[in-house]
């Protein structure tokens, strides 16, 4: 059956036998955040306490009926993720409304706004789609309500300008202001702090002791109500380790990868030194908790727990808890290292176990990297899924977490700092078996010499398993992104894509019958363009290229002048391509041959610039995987010089402001 697609205004039922669902809010101009929210009202559309209201500085409600899961990027965009257990919902909430807020702007600039309800599986079950925000910075994008016993839901898409605390506030939250002001002050006393003892002396640093931390001023008193604003992310000091005689001498290792076997050793010590260090590292627990559907709370979790299943035993890899309130989540983890593989058959057990025990979801963990997000290696019976969720995590996606928290902030305890980056230590050690993407899969071989003679054809299905893998790496290149920069790097897909797997992967497979090519399209935050990434299979190249609008004023020469600027420790031979107005006007340099003669670019040339291509050919490896000659490699290099050298310095034009004329006494000296 087809899910409905709402008009403002129009309701529809949920299923009956849809206990779990996820509520997804989306928005098309993913550089602006939006702070989704869920409020549980009773029959006076009111919160019956502060604790109703479901956002980022409260995840979950007391009941742990309704989560937030967090925002994240898609191909489309980006999105917010809220989690609604529907027979957990207290008896007096009629309504749960789901709405967004913004600290700055307005959601008439955020494009497209979108209102999703799926199922544990990720069935789309109902979806409400406007484009009519104008001037409001808050937004009720629907509702989930009870009529007569039964689930449905409502597109709503009404707003006002009063932003997070003022739709609080309307719906019966008490907002603590004075928290919110005393907490900013707190915040500026800890920074000066922390900058106070960056400034120190080397010798009087180093006669304290390593974990040592300046005293946080005192908490001011809480008042009552809710802190909506957000807390500063901070970075803790890593431990330094000073008195070694000799460069050589190594500290000894929280996780050592002395002695590592293969297989089912590999799996167990990779499995244990996860657990371990979510435990104690409470912001990674979140973190990957909440790719899990789970909720933020107190985390625990056990190795080898043996089940009864029929006359045999099940026996996950560990059994993961996170208490919350008075619910407790619980899932049951399988985990791969290496190259070991999920099995149908295995992850179908655990749903059958995780049913029984009525566990909440069965999380598999592998070095396969799902070309899309929510997409599983492994398809198992649907209907297994009724009650039970299934979802994927990747290894590489553990490191990416534990790199963004180590670099952008997030750990402020310094010891935890060290464990996280102890477990990073070891998960980047080749023996770990929690490798990040280096494989293009078993067909690699055969297609990439098929290219070469020009005998592969869009249909072959060799073809189409290594687009996927294509698509994989595409979007391992944006997790990495992510987590090295501090911002949500998007692989960009045409939208019909995004949905249809196996659409997508005919159209990669076309595209490199017909021209050799591979290509993939990396939209990172406040650049100046996307990055482009083109892997050619018949010239053995990786070209990396960014597009920018050049300035709408000045000569040629200036605007040429201002690209050169921007680029003074570039490679020269970056290809630089201007397009003038004049149609088909176009000139192409390499750049050591402009910064010798800026003019070679505009010589001969009618009309204005209007953009410039920036681009660069790399050598691109040819093996299937495992060593420095290999092309997930060679790709993965190309992209960071690119965006190191290149991209990364680039800023796109931004026009002087208009000059106010002079007017006479204006500066109050006149008579």
């Amino acid at each position: 059956m087809t899910p409905p697609m709402l008009s403002k205004g129009q309701n529809a039922p949920l299923p009956d036998d849809t206990p779990r669902i996820d509520v997804v809010l989306g928005w098309t101009e993913s550089d602006i955040e939006v702070d989704a929210s869920a409020l549980l009202l009773g029959a006076d559309a009111k919160v019956r306490s502060d604790a109703d209201f479901v956002f980022y500085n409260q995840p979950e409600s007391p009941d742990g009926a309704v989560r937030f899961l967090g925002t994240g990027a898609t191909e489309d965009g980006a999105q917010a993720r809220i989690s609604i257990d529907l027979p957990a919902v207290a008896a007096d909430v009629d309504t749960i409304a789901l709405a967004g807020s913004l600290g700055a702007g307005t959601f008439g600039g955020l494009g497209k706004l979108t209102f999703r309800v799926v199922d544990a599986a990720g069935y789309l079950l109902a979806e409400y789609v406007t484009a009519d925000a104008g001037a409001e910075s808050a937004f009720v994008f629907g509702e989930i309500y009870r009529r007569g016993g039964a689930w449905k839901v409502r597109a709503v898409g009404q707003g006002w300008d009063s932003g997070l605390a003022g739709l609080a506030t309307d719906f019966g939250v008490q907002v603590d202001e004075e928290a919110e002001a005393a907490s900013a002050s707190a915040d500026a006393v800890e920074s000066e702090a922390v900058e106070a003892l960056e400034i120190e002396a080397p010798a009087v640093r180093a006669a304290a002791p390593a974990a040592e931390t300046p005293e946080r001023a005192p908490a001011p008193e809480r008042g009552k109500g809710v802190r909506t604003a957000k807390r500063v992310a901070r970075k803790a000091k890593p431990v330094e380790f000073r008195l070694a005689e000799v460069d050589s001498w190594q500290p000894a290792r929280l996780f050592s990868v002395f002695g590592v076997g293969a297989g089912e050793e590999q799996e167990q010590r990779a499995t244990s030194a996860l657990i371990a260090t979510m435990q104690v590292v409470r912001p990674l627990a979140r973190a990957l908790c909440a790719r899990m559907g789970a909720p933020a709370g107190a985390f625990e979790g056990y190795v080898e727990v043996r089940y009864e299943r029929g006359d045999g035993t099940v026996v996950p890899d560990a059994v993961l808890k996170v208490v919350r309130g008075a619910r407790v989540w619980t899932g049951l983890l399988e985990v791969k290292t290496g190259a070991g593989k999920l099995r149908r058959d295995q992850l179908e057990s655990y749903l059958d176990v995780a049913r029984r025990k009525k566990y909440d979801a069965v999380i598999s963990l592998s070095n396969d990297v799902p070309a899309g997000a929510g997409e599983l290696p492994v398809e198992v019976d649907r209907r297994k899924l009724a009650k039970v969720a299934l979802r994927h995590l990747s290894w590489a996606e553990v490191t990416h977490e534990v790199r963004m928290l180590l670099a952008h902030g997030g750990i402020e305890d310094d010891l935890q700092a060290w464990i996280a980056g102890e477990f990073l230590r070891y998960l980047e050690h080749p023996r770990s078996g929690a490798t990040e993407l280096i494989d293009m899969g078993r067909h690699w071989v055969a297609v990439r010499d098929a290219v070469t003679t020009g005998t592969l054809r869009a249909g072959d299905q060799k073809a189409a398993a290594v687009a996927g893998r294509w698509v994989s790496l595409s979007r391992h290149l944006a997790l990495r992104l992510t987590a090295e920069l501090g911002v949500t790097v998007k692989h960009v897909l045409p939208r019909r894509h995004q949905s249809d797997p196996a659409a997508r992967n005919a159209a990669v497979a076309e595209r490199l019958a017909a021209d050799g090519v591979f290509e993939a399209v990396l939209r990172i935050p406040e650049t100046a363009g996307d990055l482009i990434v083109a892997a050619d299979l018949r010239t053995n190249r990786v070209r990396c290229r960014i597009a920018l609008d050049a300035p709408d004023e000045g000569t040629p020469s200036r605007r040429v002048s201002w690209l050169l600027r921007q680029l003074p420790d570039a490679p020269g031979e970056v290809q630089v391509e201007a397009v003038f107005s004049e149609r088909g006007n176009v000139s192409c340099e390499l750049l050591s041959t402009v910064r010798g003669n800026p003019k070679s670019l505009t010589d001969g040339r009618a009309g204005a610039i209007v953009s410039f291509s920036l681009e660069r050919a790399f050598a691109m490896g040819a093996r299937r995987s495992g060593t420095a000659a290999s092309f997930i490699t060679s790709v993965t290099a190309a992209v960071d010089s690119f965006y190191g050298t290149v991209v990364q310095p680039l800023r796109g034009w931004v026009p002087a402001a208009p000059r106010q004329e002079q007017i006479d006494g204006a500066d109050g000296d006149g008579a």
